[in-house]
């Protein structure tokens, strides 16, 4: 099964079901990929959605991460710091990197640099593109 890392952004955007990237939420819930996440991610997430939503929504979401089957839990041991626009990303590739993941899903174009780096190899695609992913999914 695919195993991603999802950046917060782009998980924010997936949770209205008016929403273009829905099927990214959707996609989770029905079992399609595997979301990688670490404590640290978990913990922007639910900071990020309650300044964007509520302190409700956010633990809702959370509460779901927690105890779907469709979330791994990792730990990253190693922290290659290879994000040095924004550090607070490092955290999305270490867990990338922890879990084997297939890609990074991410808008932001501070994960560009991993594109010239040879190791760990990390890939990130946009939003858009695992939309596509996943609707092509039987």
């Amino acid at each position: 099964m695919m195993r991603i890392v999802l950046d917060t952004n782009c998980l924010i955007a997936s949770l209205s079901r008016t929403s273009a990237s829905y099927d990214v939420w959707k996609g989770l819930h029905e079992g399609k990929y595997v979301l990688c996440v670490s404590t640290d991610i978990l913990n922007e997430y639910q900071e990020i959605i309650e300044q964007k939503t509520t302190p409700e929504i956010a633990e809702n979401v959370i509460q779901y991460l927690i105890n779907s089957e469709f979330v791994e839990f990792i730990t990253p041991y190693f922290h290659f710091d290879m994000i040095v626009g924004d550090r607070d990303d490092n955290k999305f590739a270490d867990c990338a990197f922890a879990a084997n993941a297939m890609f990074i899903v991410s808008e932001d174009k501070h994960y560009k640099v991993l594109e010239r780096i040879a190791f760990p190899r990390l890939l990130v695609i946009r939003l858009m593109q695992f939309v596509q992913k996943l609707r092509s999914q039987p």
